[in-house]
């Protein structure tokens, strides 16, 4: 189940870095997969797995920052 951070995330990476869902998807299996880790890595998994660029990383990050 999702946290509602983490649905606003996957929105927010949807909508304004234009991310697909497919590899919102990927990044979301790999990371259940690297259990505990806590919901606000799946930017450092989609970025780990070319998903997503350094500068969009970067967004995410002070997306988060005032999320």
């Amino acid at each position: 189940m999702q946290s509602s951070q983490q649905q606003r995330l996957i929105e927010f990476l949807e909508r304004d870095l234009a991310i697909p869902t497919s590899a919102i998807a990927i990044g979301l299996r790999h990371q259940e997969q690297s259990v505990p880790l806590p919901d606000n890595l799946l930017p450092m998994v989609l970025w780990q797995y070319g998903l997503l660029t350094i500068e969009q990383l970067d967004q995410v990050f002070e997306w988060l920052e005032h999320a």
